[in-house]
């Protein structure tokens, strides 16, 4: 990464990523800190806000559902602790209630996994009111909608009829999708 990124972050450039995800979460760490950040890593809300309350970093990235609870909880703790902070929102939900209540909290922006760690230092490092530029590759809409069907289907512990209740469609037409390969 050239130095202009580095510079970008000012003089303090300490993160904290929260996520339950491990393989993600230390991709992620790896990523940033190739940008220049401190990373430090919590796969927990306990552990997130121990690490925000002790140490509480310029950055955040904090999932919104944990193991052991609301990522918000995260959220909150570091707006006391550190108002200046800027604070990203992760989520495989992206449901526009969710994004409210985050930035009502105090998230500075609020981004759908599946997001790369350029949407995220974009996002983290937006000055002001702007927004970050567009992401490079979006997903295709199919492809949003193929991800959430395959969240919903593991948090159901892989039960088709279950699946296809809390989705609102037909048994059958859950199965015919999950039998495809994913869309691009």
């Amino acid at each position: 990464m050239p130095e202009t990124a580095q510079a970008d972050l000012g003089p303090d450039a300490t993160l904290l990523l929260v996520d339950d995800d491990e393989p993600f979460l230390k991709r992620l760490a790896k990523a940033m800190e190739k940008r220049g950040f401190a990373v430090e890593q919590a796969t927990s809300v306990a552990a997130g806000r121990a690490i925000a309350t002790a140490r509480p970093p310029a950055y955040a990235v904090v999932d919104l559902r944990l193991e052991d609870g609301n990522g918000l909880d995260v959220v909150e703790v570091l707006r006391e602790r550190r108002p200046d902070s800027r604070v990203v929102v992760l989520t495989g939900y992206g449901a526009i209630a969710t994004a409210v209540a985050a930035v009502k909290i105090g998230a500075t922006d609020y981004l759908s996994k599946p997001a790369d760690a350029s949407d995220i230092t974009n996002a983290l490092l937006a000055k002001g009111d702007e927004l970050p530029p567009p992401p490079e590759n979006p997903m295709s809409a199919d492809r949003v909608r193929w991800e959430h069907i395959q969240r919903v289907y593991e948090l159901c512990d892989r039960n088709v009829s279950e699946t296809a209740r809390r989705l609102n469609m037909h048994r059958r037409t859950l199965q015919r999708i999950l039998a495809k390969r994913s869309p691009r």
